[in-house]
């Protein structure tokens, strides 16, 4: 299982960033199931209506739809993204990038897939792992 990030989300949806082809390519050649949180869900839709078109933000909106990803929201969780977010203040964490790394603890992965290496390269993973894999960086 793969945690999947805004920054991610957002690159595969709109064909016009810079990092959308890095994006699909991994997307395509990639068989596990992905998972994120609602606070993803709700900043990618934002960003697709904003700054891609309504015509983005509906291609996304049908993908949530139809269940192209897991979302995951336990009773825990906002207590749980607050304490990671504040554990990474100084970096500047927001409350997504928390809930992220509480959700990999839930779901027993150490994998993000993410263009936001700056965050989840010096943010810790809780558990065993002593750092994340970042994909798709460290897939090639």
């Amino acid at each position: 299982m793969i945690v999947i990030d805004t920054s991610f989300l957002y690159a595969l949806l709109d064909g016009r960033d810079h990092r959308h082809r890095d994006a699909v390519g991994w997307y395509e050649a990639m068989s596990e199931e992905l998972v994120t949180t609602p606070l993803v869900l709700a900043e990618t839709d934002h960003l697709a209506a904003t700054r891609a078109g309504r015509s983005a933000q509906a291609a996304f909106r049908r993908d949530v739809a139809t269940g192209a990803y897991a979302v995951e929201w336990w009773r825990t969780a906002a207590v749980e993204s607050v304490e990671v977010a504040d554990r990474y203040a100084d970096l500047g964490v927001s409350l997504t990038d928390g809930s992220l790394v509480a959700l990999a603890a839930r779901v027993e992965t150490h994998a993000i897939a993410t263009f936001d290496e700056r965050h989840f390269r010096a943010m810790r993973p809780i558990g065993r792992a002593p750092a994340f894999t970042v994909v798709p960086a460290d897939s090639t």
